[in-house]
């Protein structure tokens, strides 16, 4: 059963979407404009059935989910809120997986609470030590609401322009309409200090005591394979790296079976925690 509920955390009401039943795992979505939890994962929560109970909200500022009053967007904010969150919903150990944005998110928790979080998926991952603000990273937060901004945003975050799809370009401009005045207040330039913000300090990384599988397109130009996944090789303390060829930033929508496939394998749940 899928549904889509308000849980409130620390005061703060989160949008979450919620699947299945079993050993849990919490889903974080990036930081394009538009992205929810909802929109990033309900696809590959679907297709990977109800042997997990899947957890993915709208995390701070994205969404239905607004800043905390008085809060400022960023990692130790994300990463609370997606704590907190699972504390509410009375979870106590489980899987992160995050994608970008999230991927950073996933980490940080990872290191923050590491007799919950049993294993990690960062899928074109943030957080690396010295990753730079990318270009094309640089202009998906850039893009403006609405048709426009929505078609030059997925084109840059996807190798094949097949993938950009008339609906999909609908959809995401809604969705960025929707969200523009929260999401304004995100990454205003200058950018490259929101790179920074969400980068994870060796001391952070070499706290991260589960299982780590990094996914990363070859041909990713939002976080280039060589500046965002390679470096975190050297220092998470049990890792390995699957690189998908003939993609870019979304490996869930350019090569959805094969991706289901690796999660199903690395999170299956006869593993236990």
């Amino acid at each position: 059963m899928t549904a889509l509920r308000t849980v409130t955390v620390d005061g703060c009401p989160v949008h979450v979407l919620d699947s299945g039943s079993g050993h849990a795992v919490l889903m974080l979505h990036g930081s394009g404009p538009g992205t929810t939890g909802s929109g990033a994962w309900a696809t590959t929560a679907q297709a990977l059935g109800t042997s997990w109970h899947l957890v993915a909200p709208d995390q701070a500022g994205f969404g239905r989910t607004p800043l905390p009053a008085g809060s400022r967007a960023g990692l130790r904010l994300w990463t609370e809120q997606a704590a907190g969150l699972m504390d509410a919903l009375g979870i106590e150990y489980y899987d992160v997986v995050g994608h970008s944005m999230g991927g950073a998110v996933a980490l940080a928790l990872a290191a923050a609470r590491p007799e919950q979080v049993t294993r990690v998926v960062a899928v074109s991952t943030m957080g690396a030590p010295g990753a730079p603000l990318s270009a094309e990273l640089d202009a998906v937060w850039a893009a403006p609401a609405g048709p426009i901004g929505a078609r030059d945003m997925l084109g840059r975050l996807v190798l094949d322009q097949v993938l950009v799809t008339d609906s999909a370009v609908d959809a995401r401009a809604a969705a960025m309409r929707a969200g523009a005045a929260a999401f304004a207040s995100l990454f205003p330039p200058p950018r490259a200090r929101w790179v920074d913000e969400l980068t994870l300090s060796a001391q952070t990384l070499a706290a991260v005591r589960a299982p780590v599988l990094l996914v990363h397109g070859a041909e990713d130009r939002v976080t280039p394979l060589e500046t965002a996944a390679q470096p975190l090789l050297d220092h998470l303390a049990d890792v390995r790296l699957h690189v998908f060829g003939r993609c870019g930033h979304v490996p869930s929508i350019e090569h959805p079976q094969e991706f289901r496939q690796l999660l199903s394998c690395f999170l299956r749940p006869d593993r236990g925690h």
